[in-house]
């Protein structure tokens, strides 16, 4: 990873030249900050007698999509790499970055360190170890909730639905990776000697699956509100068509019917609601009603034991209930449900259903 605020350093001094910098030149600079990190910690275990050795994307070719700053990773050539151990004890790759195929740098978003990790390990078919300033993963953020219990293991599942929804620990995109190619994944601190936790695609036989493992936060939730919309279904697929061409990641969905026209609802993320409405006004027409109901938060629970355990929803909207916050959206699967609350009250909510469910 780049050092410190490195990372955010470099977005600001972006920022003071343009309010929307060109995503390719952003890629550009940021994938600056892992270079330094990579270049400096190789300069050093040379110096104390560690034969080491750094790399970037584009030496070992980490080929990726071309989707600026939110890249994916598709292959990798890890024969350098080997080639290179018979000559080093210590090779060392900048994280978070990657090449297209024509060439451009990219990046894969915050938190793509994790992920370039995961995928060297899937490729080279060994362990993953990830260290960072948490000693481990949490049933949710101490910070909010400081009777938080640390996990000692954590299934694919249950991490991978942590991590997108908020538990900042882990990239989604590593846990997914990891699951796909069964790579072994072990989470700690690099400041203490703390056991970590360990993702797993089961838990050990000896271990007592919990209903809920863990509840998190998602903040910065925009809720879009289109009203009035003619009920046909092609003029839904005409917007979320409208919003993948401009990038825009939607997350919760509600449809309904009224009279013969629809309503719908979605969240997305706050950075990207200034786009929205120009966009889906240029193929729904200027008379559709579009409104930003403003920010809120995704509250969410996660446990794989939950397919099997009736009653998990009763005792989640019950805690809401009884502190008086009403769910604006939900959305559900087996292992998980989520809703929007307002986020002035997300904190509380999450401390009350973190004491429901002896998180």
């Amino acid at each position: 990873s780049a050092m410190g605020k490195t990372t955010d350093g470099l977005i600001s001094l972006a920022k003071q030249l343009s309010p929307s910098p060109f995503p390719r030149e952003m890629d550009m600079l940021l994938a600056t900050g892992e270079q330094v990190s990579a270049a400096l910690l190789s300069i050093k275990l040379n110096e104390i007698g560690v034969r080491a050795k750094s790399f970037n994307a584009f030496q070992i070719n980490i080929l990726t999509t071309a989707q600026h700053t939110r890249a994916r990773i598709k292959d990798l050539d890890d024969s350098i790499i080997l080639e290179e151990l018979k000559k080093c004890e210590i090779i060392i790759v900048t994280g978070f970055q990657g090449i297209d195929e024509s060439g451009d740098l990219t990046t894969l978003g915050r938190g793509g360190s994790d992920t370039t990790a995961v995928a060297l390990a899937s490729k080279l078919q060994c362990p993953c170890e990830i260290y960072s300033d948490v000693d481990g993963i949490y049933t949710c953020d101490p910070k909010i909730y400081p009777r938080a219990k640390k996990i000692n293991y954590v299934t694919y599942d249950d991490m991978l639905e942590m991590a997108s929804l908020g538990a900042k620990v882990l990239h989604s995109r590593s846990v997914e990776i990891a699951k796909k190619y069964s790579v072994p994944l072990y989470c700690a601190s690099s400041f203490t000697d703390k056991e970590g936790t360990y993702v797993v695609d089961k838990l050990p036989e000896w271990l007592e699956e919990p209903v809920v493992t863990g509840a998190t936060l998602e903040k910065g939730q925009i809720k879009i509100t289109i009203s009035d919309l003619q009920e046909d279904e092609y003029v839904i697929s005409k917007c979320f068509q409208k919003l993948s061409e401009i990038n825009v990641n939607v997350d919760m969905i509600s449809l309904f019917s009224n009279g013969g026209n629809f309503h719908l609802s979605f969240t997305i993320l706050a950075d990207h609601e200034d786009s929205i409405d120009n966009s889906l006004k240029e193929i729904l027409g200027s008379n559709v009603m579009i409104s930003n109901d403003g920010e809120y938060t995704k509250l969410s629970i996660v446990g794989v034991g939950m397919r099997s355990s009736p009653g998990v929803a009763a005792r989640f909207f019950s805690i809401l209930s009884r502190i008086k916050i009403k769910p604006v959206l939900v959305t559900t699967s087996e292992i998980k449900i989520s809703c929007l609350v307002p986020e002035k009250l997300s904190e509380e909510a999450l401390r009350e259903v973190s004491k429901e469910f002896e998180l």
